[in-house]
């Protein structure tokens, strides 16, 4: 099927002019004023809109073009829509693409230029629809929301399958921002106690002297304030699961009576006498080593080896290979439809920094550098100064074999499409690999367009001399 563009603009003669000279390759919709347009794009969903600034009832001026645009970026704010306007109107087109459009051209409009364009544009708008694709595969493949696809992660979701069904309490070690609630939760919803609920408590959150009355509650008059009895999250999990995080922190007295729980499912509330029993499974957690802090003497052997009768290990995210850019443009993705740049993109040196990154503060670091680099982005690309990350060059450090690696496969890959002229479908077939996944390797590798293109060829001219855009 032909791409479908858009054209809105009220002088007749210049729509039938383009839709004459573009409709051999596109299928052209028409609209002459605002209503016309909005109620087309909304049915048709046009891959590129080209807007006149000047449309009726205010021809000779850009208000009512600007309000089309609005609109329409409203709409679908990844909408690629081309300004028409006239010499005079020229700010008015630069103030459009600051807000979201594509780009502009000047009337008398060249067709050559017109028909380049659209094709630049028409090829972005399937890049991006193949990558989104790509993106929704990853995400139907996700496990309980956690992705990954390194084999260390591969081997966590294994053992949550097996250990999710048993009855058994579980330990889950690693380092802090690993993902370690998000692994205990998927315990939760593949356990047969997936209907009852999950409650979670950071044990060096709260003060000692509070925390005993929190896990197992406490009767009328326990201390001074128990005005009423109350129930701890231990019987509020009954049917469930009771998430201990920092399992490591538990106070010495606190340890001793989560131990007689795990023995015998019972326990007492703070100030009680009589004993309570209830069906509550256990999933701790912590980040510090628990068999030094036994050696230490402080934390029990026997509580430790109550707990540790499954032990899952979360694994850095230093670890995790390609997960790193996985998670890295999930999260772009999330964060930008929620600040409403949808199209935001990596710029290359943005995704150089996020890989060289040593990420101390694995995921919940990455998640939250990525959140910065949303807000703080202009245009359309997060660099490496909104992440405040450096992208090191490679003389300032020692070469990896991964950087090794994908310095080879970068310069192979952008000889090949030079040769090519920048013709995606024969580049590919040469490497031995398809269209999406060449798309994909270049944008891993951060190949812009002017890798793209032979120098001296006809689209090299082009590219040099037309605006740098981006995309």
């Amino acid at each position: 099927m032909k791409p479908k563009v858009l054209i809105v603009d009220d002088d007749e003669q210049i729509r039938v002019q383009m839709k004459w000279a573009l409709a051999q390759q596109y299928e052209i919709l028409l609209a002459e004023d605002r209503l016309g347009a909005i109620n087309i794009f909304k049915i048709e969903q046009p891959a590129v809109t080209l807007l006149d600034l000047g449309l009726p009832p205010r021809p000779n001026d850009s208000e009512e073009g600007l309000a089309v645009l609005s609109e329409l970026l409203a709409i679908d704010r990844a909408a690629k829509i081309i300004i028409i306007s006239g010499q005079d109107e020229k700010k008015n087109a630069l103030q459009a693409v600051g807000a979201g459009a594509y780009d502009f051209l000047c009337k008398p409009i060249d067709m050559e230029e017109l028909k380049f364009l659209l094709g630049r544009c028409i090829y972005v708008v399937n890049l991006e629809r193949e990558y989104h694709q790509l993106q929704r595969n990853v995400r139907a493949e996700a496990f309980e929301e956690m992705l990954g696809t390194s084999p260390q992660m591969q081997g966590v979701f294994a053992y949550i399958r097996k250990v999710a069904k048993a009855m058994a309490p579980v330990l889950l070690l690693g380092e802090s921002g690993t993902g370690k609630e998000m692994a205990a939760l998927a315990i939760h919803r593949r356990s047969l106690r997936k209907d009852g609920p999950f409650i979670a408590i950071n044990c060096n959150a709260i003060p000692e002297n509070l925390l005993e009355s929190e896990l197992f509650g406490h009767e009328k008059g326990a201390f001074t304030g128990a005005h009423t009895q109350r129930k701890g999250l231990m019987e509020s999990a009954v049917g469930g699961t009771l998430f201990l995080d920092e399992i490591g922190e538990l106070p010495p007295a606190i340890q001793v009576k989560l131990l007689r729980f795990l023995q015998e499912q019972r326990f007492q509330r703070v100030g009680g006498r009589q004993e309570i029993q209830i069906d509550t499974r256990i999933i701790a957690a912590t980040n510090v080593d628990l068999k030094q802090a036994v050696a230490n003497s402080k934390f029990r052997e026997d509580l430790y080896f109550r707990l540790a009768v499954v032990v899952i290990k979360l694994p850095p995210l230093r670890d995790r290979g390609e997960d790193v850019d996985l998670l890295a443009r999930e999260f772009l993705q999330q964060f930008a439809v929620q600040c409403e740049k949808p199209s935001l993109r990596f710029a290359p040196d943005a995704l150089r920094a996020v890989r060289r990154h040593t990420w101390p503060g694995n995921v919940r670091e990455l998640q939250n550098r990525i959140k910065r680099g949303v807000i703080m982005a202009d245009g359309r690309r997060v660099t490496a100064g909104d992440l405040e990350l450096t992208d090191r060059t490679e003389g300032g450090s020692a070469v990896t074999l991964k950087e090794a690696r994908e310095n080879i496969e970068r310069e192979l890959v952008e000889q090949t499409l030079k040769r090519h002229s920048g013709r995606i479908s024969s580049a590919a077939v040469e490497l031995g690999i398809s269209r999406p996944t060449l798309y994909e390797l270049m944008d891993k590798l951060g190949i812009g367009r002017g890798a793209t293109t032979a120098p001296g060829s006809d689209q090299a001219r082009k590219d040099a001399t037309s605006e740098p855009q981006q995309t």
